[in-house]
């Protein structure tokens, strides 16, 4: 009982968040998109973007060797590519549920609590990537400002994975804490996909 009771503590702020529609999705569209400043900021400004950049770079760890790197760069590689065709006037279909299918998977990827195969992890990564920098790429406007902006989003973006990485790391001995966080990302995921139907 108490296990499930201290489960429960840690995943109500998650659901909490994901309910509260202002704070959705970091790409709302109306979010300052100018400046290296708040590229910096932004990917902090959404629950969907944060947990899933925190989550490659748990998923990275636990994958395990030169994976660290390469999980999180193939992210960041599809981010860019997503970005350039979101400035380009290009929308992926089904854009909002992939990023929060993306928030489902890598959720129920880290609450399985075992490595995967780096082929497997790097494509998932790269497919949901493409996601996310789509809808950032909507926004960006084609001027300095926005370029700045961008260098600040991919900056916080990778600054996110390598919390992730240090996250797992540090936290080996204590898998239950990584699984409750898988489970609970998946939860908003759900709680984010609700809201789109």
């Amino acid at each position: 009982m108490n296990r499930m009771l201290s489960i429960l503590t840690r995943l109500a702020p998650a659901a909490a968040a994901a309910l509260t529609p202002s704070l959705a999705f970091a790409h709302s569209g109306g979010f300052h998109v100018h400046g290296l400043l708040s590229g910096l900021q932004h990917p902090l400004a959404g629950i969907d973007h944060l947990l899933a950049m925190l989550l490659v770079g748990i998923i990275a760890a636990r994958t395990g060797g030169r994976a660290a790197i390469l999980v999180p760069a193939c992210f960041v590689a599809a981010m860019v590519a997503g970005a350039t065709l979101g400035m380009a006037g290009t929308v992926l279909p089904s854009l909002e549920s992939g990023i929060a299918l993306s928030l489902v998977i890598f959720g129920a990827m880290v609450a399985l609590a075992r490595p995967f195969p780096l082929a497997f992890a790097a494509t998932l990564t790269v497919l949901f990537g493409l996601f996310h920098g789509n809808a950032h790429g909507l926004e960006i406007p084609e001027t300095v400002g926005g370029m700045a902006y961008a260098i600040g989003f991919l900056a916080s973006t990778s600054a996110l994975h390598a919390t992730g990485v240090l996250a797992a790391l540090t936290l080996r001995s204590r898998p239950a804490a990584i699984r409750a966080a898988g489970i609970g990302t998946s939860l908003v995921g759900v709680a984010l996909a609700a809201q789109l139907i």
